[in-house]
């Protein structure tokens, strides 16, 4: 079960006083972004509440946006881009075969602190190996708090590449590779490793509360957190000895705002600076908005229709092909990302190094489909789920709309689909569980590299160990390609086994990829220095208002 902070009530107190209180919070929070005063407050209006404050098990750009704020990484990108700068690491060095890196730690990097710990020491070599070995180990004993299921770490494969990581001294980290690996630098300045306090942890185990580093966390990020109510706000602060300097407004708040259309009429009230994923109905009103510049730019990322591919009739290559070609994706992308998407026919967006334009989609030919399925033995179709995510994500903007399409066009072919869905980290959970038939989901790349999507999502390791692989699909050939590719430093030859790759996804068609979204940010004229980042993520962390 998934623990969170939330406001302490008075013993005796009534639902309805807790509920007053979050609208209490709501109102302040309006208040502190319209009114003038001293301090700087920045208010983000957040699509949804973070399922917890440990970064190694999250998945989802909710929960990451909330954690970014509170923890560092060992390296970084830089601000709206995809290039490796220094973070809690202020240099690295990698031995000639690739196998051995050893990354120098900044000095006098301070902790946050809460009621239950104040810290006696800066980081250190400790916290990192920390960090790693919770998510490493199956036997440290913070390896199953929260939860054991550390999708991105296993995923990337990092519980079989590593070898062993060493404290040289205080400020020096040692990593041993089983083999080389291409991406390895960049996939430490992803959200999954971001770094916790071992003192923190110590004490808490010893008080026999480990799960309060995960509730009320503890980093040494620009932010740290105060106050956090579920499904209403997410309150913090800067960090006045944060390592990289205190940032430039005082007080962040994550105002949780589920629906566009509220979202965007907070902004134009100003009672938020910034929202996330706005309604594409909505987007002509806010360019016309003298008060709201609307950032855009291509987004790295993909939505999908997965086949969990270990269940029948979806174990079958020809039964996930007709279905592709049963789905009439080009009236789906006009009719609900309304200019704001382009069909996909790669797992991997054009915008990323290696994909493969040569290849072809699967027509949209219900009649070849429907010969298809009789040709698999299905000649009078069959009854399956179709879940639906309840939340808009940057690759979808409306999964509930796209299912009801994708449910009309596949009755024609015979298939009768029932829509499902769940509260959005229930949702995620059971697809990693592979407890669908089909399901939608997606992703935005995480550091720029083909390997984030195609090992990430479809290799086989994360296919085995409840990871974001939801199509459970273990292709040899294909995983050959992606395991290459991963050891090989050669750019260009990479981009070649990676281009194989996707010829192989396409005609195994363990998903329906639907579409590639625009990245679109509306904000306030008021907010300065706020860049979109690639991978997705709102990082506010160099942000100001101006007066």
């Amino acid at each position: 079960m998934i623990s969170t902070v939330s406001v302490r009530r008075p013993r005796g107190s009534s639902r309805r006083a807790g509920q007053v209180l979050a609208l209490t919070m709501l109102a302040s929070v309006a208040a502190l972004a319209a009114a003038p005063a001293a301090a700087k407050t920045l208010v983000f209006c957040s699509e949804g509440s973070p399922e917890n404050f440990y970064p190694g098990v999250n998945t989802t750009g909710t929960s990451f946006d909330a954690n970014s704020q509170i923890y560092s990484r060992l390296v970084d990108f830089e601000p709206g881009g995809t290039k490796i700068v220094p973070g809690l690491a202020e240099r690295w060095t990698v031995s000639p075969d690739g196998k051995e890196y050893t990354f120098h730690l900044r000095k006098g990097v301070k902790w946050h602190s809460n009621k239950n710990f104040k810290p006696t020491r800066d980081l250190n070599a400790d916290d990192i190996i920390f960090m790693i070995e919770r998510q490493w180990k199956e036997d440290h004993p913070y390896f199953k708090v929260t939860s054991a299921n550390h999708a991105y770490f296993n995923s990337m494969g990092m519980h079989k590449l590593l070898k062993s990581v060493e404290k040289i001294d205080n400020h020096t980290v040692k990593m041993t590779l089983e083999k080389p690996e291409a991406p390895f630098v960049s996939s430490f300045a992803m959200e999954f490793a971001g770094v916790q306090s071992k003192e923190y942890a110590d004490a808490m185990l010893k008080a026999g509360t480990p799960e309060k580093i995960d509730q009320e966390p503890i980093g040494t990020g620009p932010f740290y957190l105060v106050q956090y109510q579920k499904d209403a706000i997410v309150r913090y602060k800067a960090h006045p000895t944060f390592w990289g300097g205190k940032a430039k407004i005082d007080d962040l708040v994550f105002a949780i705002t589920p629906d566009s259309s509220v979202r965007w009429a907070k902004l134009q009230k100003g009672e938020c600076h910034v929202m996330p994923y706005p309604n594409p109905a909505d987007l002509d009103a806010m360019r016309k908005d003298p008060k709201v510049t609307v950032l855009e730019q291509p987004g790295l990322n993909v939505g999908y229709l997965a086949y969990n591919t270990t269940k029948k009739p979806f174990d079958d290559v020809k039964v996930r092909k007709a279905i592709n070609m049963a789905i009439d994706k080009k009236a789906i992308v006009d009719a609900v990302y309304l200019g704001t998407g382009i069909p996909a026919k790669n797992p991997i967006p054009p915008t990323l190094w290696s994909y493969n334009d040569s290849i072809k989609d699967d027509p949209f030919d219900q009649a070849a489909a429907k010969k298809m399925l009789a040709e698999a033995g299905h000649p009078n179709g069959f009854e399956i789920d179709l879940w639906a995510m309840p939340v808009q994500r940057p690759y979808n903007p409306n999964a509930k709309r796209i299912a009801e399409l994708m449910q009309a066009d596949l009755a024609k072919i015979g298939v009768k689909a029932e829509i499902k869905s769940f509260e959005w980290g229930e949702y995620r959970k059971r697809m990693q569980n592979g407890e669908h038939q089909t399901g939608m989901l997606g992703w935005t790349g995480d550091n720029g590299d083909p390997d984030n999507f195609l090992h990430t999502l479809l290799g086989c390791d994360s296919a085995k160990t409840n990871g974001s692989n939801v199509a459970k699909w273990c292709h040899q050939p294909f995983e050959d390609l992606v395991l290459k590719a991963k050891t090989t430093t050669d750019q260009a030859e990479r981009a070649k086994l990676y281009s194989q790759a996707q010829v192989i996804f396409k005609e195994q068609a363990p998903w329906f990829t639907i579409a590639h979204a625009v990245q679109l940010k509306p904000i306030r004229k008021e907010v300065v220095g706020f860049k979109l980042s690639p991978f997705g993520r709102h990082v506010f962390y160099g942000t100001d208002l101006a007066k």
